[in-house]
């Protein structure tokens, strides 16, 4: 064997070992989500109950990889935002000053109070743990929003208005490449008020 070929190999062992002591994890190029998702064409809502490219199986996958850290924060959500987690799923009975229209929903997809489109984590199922988020929405009836309450007698000045509160949701930020999940603030419709005032001749 020549003196140089037996010097290719030593030379060769030697990029290897020194590869091998500063290797470095290869690039992961960060992904994203959509400013605003195909979802939004389909609804004036600044939500979506239906999302037909909602990232399941990333949400998922990511759930698995981060298992105790996200329950940690899902634990968080659920024991202080009792209003936006699985404990409401139905409708009670409720009596109303204004129409108005209400239900419990699971947004797939929803503006923050930053104003930028989020992926809530709901309906999907990580280890045995059910990720589940509600939200209580009611809107005032297209027709009944800065009109008099038609409960209130006409001798009270009275107007329906919009309310809304603030509700907190475990998301999923795929830009995060080590841990793509947060709990942050939307702002949804939450009653149809009646403002009463002055008594009118």
């Amino acid at each position: 064997m020549s003196l140089s070929y037996h010097f290719l190999i030593f030379l060769g062992l030697g990029v290897v070992a020194v590869m091998g002591n500063n290797y470095k994890a290869p690039y992961q190029q960060p992904k994203y989500e959509p400013e605003i998702p195909a979802c939004s064409k389909n609804t004036t809502k600044n939500w979506c109950l239906e999302d037909s490219e909602y990232p399941a199986y990333e949400v998922v996958y990511e759930l698995d990889r981060h298992y105790e850290a996200v329950l940690a924060l899902y634990k968080n959500v659920v024991a202080d935002t009792a209003n936006s987690v699985d404990t409401l799923s139905k409708l009670e009975q409720e009596t109303y000053l204004c129409p108005s229209e209400t239900s419990y929903v699971q947004p797939l997809r929803a503006v923050n109070t930053k104003g930028k489109w989020r992926v809530i984590i709901n309906k999907v199922e990580s280890y045995g743990i059910k990720y589940d988020q509600h939200a209580r929405i009611e809107e005032c009836e297209d027709d009944a929003a800065g009109k008099a309450c038609p409960l209130v007698p006409t001798c009270y000045e009275s107007k329906c208005l919009q309310k809304s509160i603030y509700h907190r949701f475990l998301v999923y930020d795929p830009s995060d490449y080590y841990f793509p999940f947060a709990i942050e603030t939307f702002k949804l419709p939450a009653s149809c008020a009646c403002f009463v005032g002055a008594f009118k001749l």
